[in-house]
Parts: structure tokens; C-alpha cells; sequence
């Protein structure tokens, strides 16, 4: 994947790139612990820029749900959705509701060549409404 994007295989590419694989949505913050359970000591700055080159080469995709911190996800290459717990923050993939992501086609695109559409669900999780969260 990396040499696809034409990005050097490096070890701390390597560490996040499956960080982000194994913990869809993570934040930074989380990512950084399970590349150090995985590699050891790594500097924040290491991960941050990792993150980025990885986000900017299209690899990864950043959301950041209104309230949240940025989150990572590999998940790239469609036009899918998030649902975000109000309760406890966790975040749920969402399909586009019919056809081939149709919320890129806007009823007046003002001129623009739309490409993505950011749509937020925002509700209670199962976990939390058990709880009666």
C-alpha cells in the first residue's frame, strides 16, 4: 500500500498504518499507545506526521465529529458515513441510504465538482441505551 501511494515502507508507516487498520475511528491518542505496544517508544511528532503523509497520500481518511478529536480510519475509496454516540463517543460506519453514494449529487451544487459528502448520524449506542443512557 505504501509503495502504491509512492511512500518510503518505513517501520513507523508501517506501525500506524496498521494501528489504524486494527482500531477503525481511533484517536490520535490511542493510536500512539498501540504503535508503542507494537514497536516501543515512538514520538508523538513521529505519529502526527505519519498521519498525515498517510491521510494526504489517501491511505487513511480523518473525521472529526463535532465535539471530537480527529479520528483515523482506514476505510477509504467510498463515500460512506458515521453514526457517533452522544452518549459515550463511540463512532459506527454508515452506508450511504440508497444506491451508490447518491448524497454526492446535491439538489444545487452552486457550481462546485462535488466529489464527497460528510454526513453525521448522531443517536445513542445499543451499549448506552441498555444502560439507559
Amino acid at each position: 500500500m505504501l509503495r502504491g501511494a509512492e511512500l518510503r515502507v518505513t517501520g513507523p508507516r508501517l506501525a500506524v498504518l496498521s494501528a489504524v487498520h486494527a482500531h477503525p475511528h481511533a484517536d490520535t491518542e490511542s493510536l500512539i499507545r498501540a504503535v508503542r505496544a507494537d514497536r516501543g517508544e515512538v514520538s508523538h511528532q513521529a505519529v502526527y506526521d505519519v498521519l498525515r503523509a498517510l491521510t494526504d497520500a489517501g491511505l487513511i481518511r480523518r473525521i472529526q465529529p463535532m465535539g471530537s478529536v480527529a479520528r483515523y480510519e482506514a476505510r477509504v475509496g467510498d463515500n460512506h458515513h458515521h453514526v457517533v454516540c452522544r452518549s459515550c463517543g463511540a463512532v459506527a460506519d454508515v452506508d450511504c441510504a440508497v444506491g451508490v453514494a447518491p448524497c454526492v449529487t446535491a439538489s444545487d451544487d452552486a457550481g462546485y465538482a462535488i466529489d464527497e459528502a460528510e454526513v453525521v448520524y448522531w443517536g445513542r449506542c445499543p451499549a448506552c441505551r441498555a444502560a439507559g443512557g
